[in-house]
């Protein structure tokens, strides 16, 4: 049975297919049940020769706030399930599982679009950076948040430098910042910039007109532009995405560090990023 908090439909435009990331109450995070369920419908699309275009969006205003946490570390199974921490070997396996997903995105052989709104953080933002064609509001924060608690030695660092280049990266990276989209505008980051209420219906534009290109032009076109990203910048990528993860999330933390997992065990998630903003909340 197809997982409801990820939803799929056919637009009216032949070659379109829409998925929505459909977990509002919880900033449409995902689980690694709904990342399977998405990767499901990316898989069936791919091969199916009547769709040109798949349009990602979030449910209720909100594209997405990435890997839920209130699961963190959950995701390891055996180790947790132990009582003792994931071993080296179990981070690096599911690790590699996880990254897939991101990899087959960036590598997808046809046309993404992406209707950014709200929040776009975490895994998000991966996917709103990896899309081909991202439509983002001026006012969604973007970023990665988790550097907060993992460091900022996270997967994706490929994706990072290439898409946002290296001074915004090492910026988001080792500071935690959530930025406002609109600060990008200038930078090429998206495809367009626009106000909040008009992100669906540009996304919409955006999706149709690239359904109008010749389906085998779009398929030879998206597997030439990942063997130029692959020669000019992502060499290694599929390794050193997951096993920089893992070993990010075996982080020994001294006394005075934040440590999510143990204030979360204390206190519950919701105090426990409350706690993290906290403890980052430098006067400047």
């Amino acid at each position: 049975m197809p997982d409801a908090r990820i939803l799929r439909e056919y637009g009216e435009e032949p070659g379109v297919v829409r998925l929505t990331i459909n977990n509002p109450q919880k900033r449409n995070t995902y689980d690694p049940q709904m990342r399977d369920q998405l990767a499901a419908y990316l898989g069936e699309a791919a091969q199916d020769d009547d769709v040109k275009v798949v349009h990602l969006r979030g449910a209720d205003g909100i594209f997405s706030t990435g890997a839920d946490m209130n699961n963190a570390y959950a995701w390891y199974g055996d180790g947790k399930a132990k009582g003792r921490r994931p071993s080296q070997r179990r981070r690096l396996t599911v690790d590699r599982r996880t990254f897939a997903f991101y990899h087959e995105f960036i590598g997808f052989p046809k046309v993404t679009v992406a209707e950014i709104s709200g929040f776009a953080l975490g895994g998000g933002l991966e996917l709103a950076l990896a899309a081909d064609i991202a439509v983002i509001a001026r006012d969604t924060r973007i970023g990665m948040p988790a550097t907060r608690f993992l460091g900022p030695a996270l997967g994706s660092l490929h994706l990072f430098f290439h898409r946002l280049g290296p001074v915004l990266t090492r910026r988001m990276l080792l500071t935690g910042d959530l930025i406002e989209a609109g600060e990008l505008e200038g930078l090429g980051v998206f495809t367009e910039f626009t106000d909040a209420g008009s992100v669906a219906a540009r996304a919409d534009y955006w999706a149709r007109k690239a359904a109008r290109m010749p389906a085998d032009g779009i398929v030879i076109a998206k597997e030439m532009f990942r063997l130029v990203e692959q020669l000019q910048a992502y060499q290694g990528e599929e390794v050193l995405s997951y096993v920089t993860h893992a070993f990010g999330t075996n982080l020994r933390f001294e006394e005075d560090e934040f440590n999510f997992v143990k204030a979360r065990a204390k206190h519950g998630t919701k105090e426990a990023f409350r706690l993290r903003d906290e403890h980052f909340d430098v006067d400047g």
